[in-house]
């Protein structure tokens, strides 16, 4: 759910070189064998997380199971911390079973590095999850990062130390002055003063960088007599006063004097914000009373340039995010303004709307994106429904991010966030009743058909209450839902039948698409002649109004009613052709259906490879937590019945074989890769040779040592505008979407410029 590598998992790509510490990744990497959980330890700002990042990156070889970071800054609850986990690694919280059994299953035959990040604040959370992968997963290693230690058996401790003063922390110092200041350099007349600036941070990197920033407009020398100033009022004469960490702060407290008051301004709001923002957000959250809306990017450019606000990105999307020391300084800020509650407000109605948005144009066009979105900002989700005090506004947000909770695997989440807003107003409201009812869809996807029917009842009664049509249609449709689990399928076409036509009156004729994929399916069960007709109306709709999700399993719909008639061409094709779409989405449940799918037609000609769909559709299940009996009794008896095929004409051993390789394409993406023949990754595919010029293989080197584009203009003496260009260019002929993927592919294709 970051920047993907095109090994397994998901370490981001740094944008800054990393300086110094060789030692101390060699000692990590040594460490990694025999321990098999190491918490790096040490105050904030002396670069636990870094360092933590540059030795993880460095063991990838050692790790076939993937190396993962699970950033745990954004977490607030400790009892958010293994879906916190779930999500990093790609495992969906389906809630049918305990998200952490779903991890230790996911992890139990895989050799893998777990990267947790910031577990000070959640240390009982963080010790019970690393203790129970640990005893599942005997390959499995655990690199924590933490002010204190998590105390469980087996645990190794290494303390982080400030950077070597003068050799180091200078090296660091320059490589960030450079940045900010291209001619920038260290010679004999200010190496005194470069090493006293770092001596008098005690070689805090994260102290360094923020001074470097400063190496913009002032000498060396006048960084440091500026120092000495802030450090005498804080000790009130005496240099041996001062602890490192009161050392940061007078850093941090100089830096935010430095700023202009729009920039300090700036900086607090943006404390509001968890795991991240995007230009939009800052705007729609940070403007008024002393910030007009078109003065945050230019704002928000001068706390970059100044090392407060780091700029990164998230599946492709461009994103900023602070610190940790830093964000929490800013809200310290806020707070003593008076401003925190107007502002944690703003960010919660900004992001209400946000979710708002995405639902009511879920069936049209831009459904990968929204996705892709609402997984960006889980995190500031999870802080807008925490933020208290409006419950109405709770609960509409939580039944906003139903197509969240439901089609992107968060399901165990949006079951506990529904079911506490739900508790917490049981006023008679319109937000209630449309809470009702997303949480029955979500208690139907897991299974749990007696709480379902529940929440529907209620949400029924509360529509006709209400004289609300939009939920009445709902309420109908997902009660066909209910009765098609349940096995009553004459009951559940004629209440498909009927939420079709409500929604039709409504004027909504995109969102039938939902209920007419299910009737169809419904009528398969039945052995409809009409199957084929409800499914093509579907496909129709779906592609009249752009729509994508629901037509996938449309196809579905299709392609099993095909297979049923002995069709097997038309079935292959229709698999396939779900599979493209699928693709784009993140969606356990619909590329297990179509793989099965795909497995049974492979049966008839082809059984090795069959097999081994059968093995990958296996893993699916397993992330899920849930099987395909779920879906109908039907379909686990033409289950039962292909493997037997698969068992007679490869035997024991080879259908096992078969299935083992099959197993190793796990997660949608990989599963639907094989399944179409990609047989990789599409950063794998993209490693062969392109026809990037010269000058875009030196743009697309520098991106890769972590340059921004400001800095790259300045190295090769262009216009940022010019170089601009130039990434725009590598990403289209490289078919990337972010410069995460650029710089993997320079690390795979390094060859000397022509």
């Amino acid at each position: 759910m970051t920047s993907m590598i095109s090994e397994a998992g998901n370490l981001p790509v740094a944008f800054t070189s990393f300086v110094g510490r060789r030692h101390h990744i060699a000692e990590i990497r040594r460490l990694l064998g025999p321990a098999r959980l190491l918490t790096l330890t040490g105050m904030g700002g002396v670069g636990k997380t870094r360092l933590a990042l540059e030795a993880a990156a460095a063991s990838r070889k050692a790790f076939p199971g993937g190396v993962w970071l699970v950033d745990l800054a954004p977490v607030r609850e400790p009892s958010a911390v293994a879906g916190a986990a779930a999500a990093a690694l790609g495992v969906p919280d389906l809630g049918a079973t305990l998200v952490l059994e779903q991890l230790a299953g996911y992890l139990a035959e895989r050799r893998a590095l777990i990267v947790l990040d910031n577990c000070e604040h959640l240390v009982d959370a963080c010790a019970e999850l690393a203790e129970t992968l640990l005893w599942a997963a005997p390959e499995v290693r655990v690199l924590a990062t933490s002010r204190q230690t998590l105390g469980i058996a087996g645990e190794h401790v290494l303390v982080v130390p400030p950077l070597s003063v003068p050799d180091e922390a200078v090296e660091l110092l320059q490589h960030r002055a450079t940045a900010v200041r291209p001619e920038f350099q260290i010679t004999d007349l200010n190496r005194a003063g470069a090493s006293r600036l770092c001596a008098d941070l005690d070689g805090l990197p994260l102290a360094i960088e923020l001074a470097a920033s400063r190496l913009r407009t002032l000498t060396v020398d006048q960084a440091v007599d500026r120092l000495e100033d802030r450090f005498t009022l804080l000790t009130s004469g005496s240099r041996t006063a001062r602890p490192r960490q009161r050392t940061l702060r007078a850093l941090i407290d100089w830096s935010h004097e430095l700023c202009g008051p729009a920039e300090r301004l700036l900086w607090n709001r943006l404390s509001v914000f968890f795991g991240g923002f995007t230009l939009d957000a800052a705007e729609g959250v940070c403007v008024g009373e002393g910030i007009a809306r078109h003065e945050v990017v230019d704002l928000l450019d001068r706390l970059v340039g100044q090392s407060i606000v780091l700029a990164t990105e998230h599946e492709g999307l461009p994103r900023y995010r602070l610190l940790e020391t830093i964000r929490h300084y800013g809200r310290q800020r806020l707070a003593e303004s008076g401003e925190e509650q107007r502002l944690l407000r703003r960010h919660r109605d900004f992001f209400i709307a946000l979710a708002e948005r995405a639902a009511d144009s879920w069936y049209g066009p831009g459904q990968e994106e929204n996705l892709a979105t609402l997984r960006a900002e889980h995190a500031n989700l999870l802080a807008a429904l925490d933020h208290g005090g409006d419950q109405q506004a709770e609960l509409a947000l939580a039944a906003a991010l139903r197509f969240h909770w439901c089609a992107d695997g968060f399901l165990g989440e949006g079951r506990r966030r529904l079911d506490r807003a739900l508790a917490a107003a049981p006023e008679p409201t319109p937000a209630r009743a449309r809470a009702l009812w997303a949480a029955g869809w979500v208690a139907l996807l897991q299974g749990d058909l007696t709480t379902a029917d529940r929440w529907l009842t209620e949400a029924g009664e509360l529509g006709d209450q209400l004289d609300d049509p939009v939920v009445r249609a709902n309420v109908h449709g997902f009660r066909g839902t209910l009765a098609l689990f349940r096995g009553r399928f004459e009951e559940a076409v004629s209440l498909f039948e009927g939420a079709v036509a409500a929604q039709t009156a409504l004027g909504e004729e995109a969102a039938t698409v939902f209920w007419l994929f299910q009737l169809a399916n419904t009528q398969t069960h039945l052995g409809d002649p009409r199957t084929a007709e409800t499914g093509r109306q579907a496909v129709a709709t779906a592609q009249a109004h752009g729509e994508r999700w629901n037509r996938a399993y449309a196809l579905w719909v299709l392609g099993l009613d095909a297979w049923g008639h002995g069709d097997l061409k038309t079935a292959m094709e229709l698999s396939r052709a779900g599979l493209e779409i699928q693709r784009g989405f993140n969606d356990h449940v619909g590329a297990a259906l179509l793989l099965e799918l795909l497995a049974w037609v492979s049966a008839d000609d082809d059984h090795e490879r069959a097999g081994r769909l059968l093995g990958t559709v296996r893993a699916l299940w397993r992330e899920t937590g849930t099987t395909l009996s779920v879906f109908g009794p039907d379909l686990a008896e033409h289950h039962a019945r292909c493997e037997e095929a698969v068992v007679r004409a490869l035997g024991p051993e080879a259908y096992a074989k078969a299935l083992t390789e099959g197993g190793r394409h796990d997660g949608p993406g990989r599963g639907i890769a094989y399944a179409l023949g990609a047989g990789a990754e599409p950063a794998a595919q993209a490693a062969a040779p392109s026809p990037l010029t010269r000058r875009e293989r030196e743009v697309a080197e520098l991106v890769a040592k972590g340059m921004s584009n400001r800095q790259i203009a300045a190295a090769l003496v262009l216009s940022p505008r010019t170089v601009d260009g130039h990434i725009e260019n590598i990403r289209a002929k490289l078919g990337f979407t972010s410069r995460a993927q650029i710089a993997s592919w320079w690390a795979r294709n390094p060859a000397p410029t022509p």
